[in-house]
């Protein structure tokens, strides 16, 4: 049987490209989403008109029963788990006074307890087959950006979560993340933000998705790295100007 990687958020944006980059290297894919069932659908037959084996996941990763329903299916569809990428995640603009309880906590369900829970949920398949966790922080995590507060918040409890986990997991699996910056714009930002965003960035362009499969694909197969977190940015985080974008 071939190995399986499960990709969380995995059937849009850049959890997308890291689906595809997994099924090119040649795992069978479990693709976890919440709100993107066509998207999902449409992955699903893309995948497997390449010969992959894929296992649509619905559930939302903040949900501990959800998590608890995408382990059973993972177990009785393949029996095993050589891979975990923890790519779902809220994406709010809220300045830090203007946030609510409510947004507060779907931010931090989604971004910090999510990946959590889904290693909690998997670790014993991951020790048995000594794999690899992958935890998509974010640049954001690494500086105050200011209209970002609580998805900043998350994601720096994100890569501290990734050494704990490191350190507990060990050392049967290996536990990363990577911190993209500018690889897709996001949704509600204005094309002057974006500009400015670029210009504050040394390498004077924004990224791409592939940026940051590269980099997955390369924790996965890197066998005596643990704890770390690999910055994806363009070498943005280097200006300590807090973020307003």
């Amino acid at each position: 049987m071939s190995s399986v990687a499960l990709v969380t958020g995995g059937a849009v944006r850049a959890g997308r490209a890291i689906t595809f980059a997994l099924a090119d290297a040649g795992y069978d894919m479990v693709v976890n989403y919440h709100s993107s069932e066509a998207p999902a659908r449409t992955l699903e037959a893309e995948l497997i008109s390449q010969g992959r084996e894929v296992l649509l996941a619905p559930g939302d990763v903040s949900d501990a029963s959800a998590v608890e329903r995408i382990g059973q299916a993972v177990r009785e569809r393949f029996g095993r788990l050589d891979v975990l990428v923890n790519s779902a995640a809220t994406f709010i603009s809220t300045s830090l006074l203007e946030i609510g309880s409510e947004e507060w906590d779907r931010v931090m369900g989604v971004n910090l307890k999510g990946p959590h829970l889904l290693v909690r949920e998997f670790a014993p398949l991951l020790r048995s087959s000594r794999g690899a966790v992958v935890n998509v922080a974010d640049h954001m995590g690494l500086k105050p950006w200011v209209r970002y507060a609580h998805h900043s918040i998350a994601k720096a409890g994100l890569v501290h979560l990734t050494r704990i986990q490191a350190v507990a997991l060990a050392p049967e699996v290996r536990v990363n993340a990577v911190a993209p910056g500018l690889v897709l714009a996001r949704e509600s930002m204005s094309e002057a933000a974006l500009e400015r965003e670029i210009q504050s960035t040394p390498l004077q362009r924004p990224g791409t998705p592939e940026d940051v499969t590269r980099t997955v694909l390369f924790l996965v197969e890197s066998p005596f790295i643990t704890g770390q977190t690999i910055v994806v940015d363009g070498g943005g985080t280097l200006d300590e100007t807090p973020g307003h974008y």
